[in-house]
């Protein structure tokens, strides 16, 4: 059953250059991107900094407010409920963010921040706050007896186990993943994925998951979406898109990532610089990059197209 369904959804932002260069143009950092999100399901999506992934994050966790388009969850429009209704809609979908560091309040102890949401939703946990925030701590690893303690008293694993435990409060449907594991060790990251993975399985909560590093979406995603500049260039299952990518940019992309089997030979180094989102390439967008790049591709931009099992945004796609 469908829980998300993102149609056409765009976020402009007015640039605001030095010395009033470029000052009153419009970036599109997210370009009529339409996805959508079953209930138990990862959908990862990756792609260069700056494509535009996190600002679609926020803008599904309703951060941020979509400049055209429409977010369709459980069946609601976002953009059309109430204040009440959008608050009580806000109990089935939450995010994880990316720093451990910075998304947590120095001031309050674990026990505050974990009992916030049932605060903020005026909901009384059924076996009492404190058994809540206990068992939550509990299902993520940490020790109840923690609850005392500040965010700065903890390492960075532990802060975002605690930022998994806050998302968890409510039993979400779905949980927007923005780079969870970006600023954490490597051998850390593998725990937290694992994590993610557990509490999936034993909650049927879906994933909106963010990432840059390829290897990390492998293990979690069971699609993958690509993103460049502002547009979903490819979109399908975890391993089409790993293991016969169509558009040359998803080619570039997962070759690029590291292994101890691909061979040097085998990566494909694109040449000249990412274009500015403010002068984005007519026509495709990659096609200032592309090896395969033909006339029709510098004047006519791709549309999604199914090719086998996989849509990829490609006039010669394979």
């Amino acid at each position: 059953m469908t829980l998300l369904e993102v149609r056409q959804v765009t976020k402009n932002y007015s640039a605001q250059g030095n010395f009033g260069r470029n000052r009153g143009q419009i970036v599109k950092a997210v370009d009529h991107v339409s996805i959508s999100l079953a209930e138990g399901e990862t959908l990862g999506v990756v792609g260069e900094s700056g494509c535009g992934k996190s600002t679609l994050a926020k803008m599904v966790a309703k951060l941020l407010e979509p400049t055209s388009g429409s977010i369709i969850f459980q069946g609601q429009d976002l953009a059309k409920l109430s204040t009440m209704d959008l608050r009580k809609a806000r109990q089935n979908f939450q995010i994880i963010f990316q720093d451990p560091y910075s998304s947590l309040n120095p001031r309050k102890t674990v026990r505050d921040i974990l009992a916030e949401p049932f605060v903020v939703q005026g909901i009384a946990p059924e076996q009492g706050v404190e058994s809540r925030v206990a068992e939550l701590l509990r299902t993520v690893g940490l020790d109840e007896s923690v609850a005392s303690r500040y965010p700065h008293e903890f390492s960075g694993g532990q802060r975002q186990r605690i930022g998994i435990a806050r998302a968890l409060a409510l039993n979400p449907k779905l949980i927007v993943c923005d780079e969870p594991v970006s600023a954490l060790d490597v051998s850390i990251q593998a725990q937290v994925i694992n994590l993610l993975k557990e509490l999936q399985d034993k909650f049927g909560i879906a994933y909106l998951f963010i990432a840059h590093d390829l290897n990390v979406v492998k293990h979690i995603a069971d699609r993958v979406a690509v993103m460049y500049l502002g547009k979903i260039v490819e979109i399908g299952p975890t391993s089409e898109i790993y293991n016969s990518p169509r558009h040359p940019y998803t080619k570039a992309l997962v070759s690029s990532a590291p292994s101890i089997t691909a061979k040097k030979r085998d990566r494909i180094v694109l040449q000249g610089d990412l274009p500015s989102p403010l002068n984005p390439p007519s026509g495709c967008r990659f096609s200032s990059r592309c090896w395969k790049a033909e006339e029709i591709c510098h004047k006519e931009e791709p549309k999604l197209v199914s090719v086998g099992n996989v849509d990829s945004a490609c006039h010669f796609p394979l």
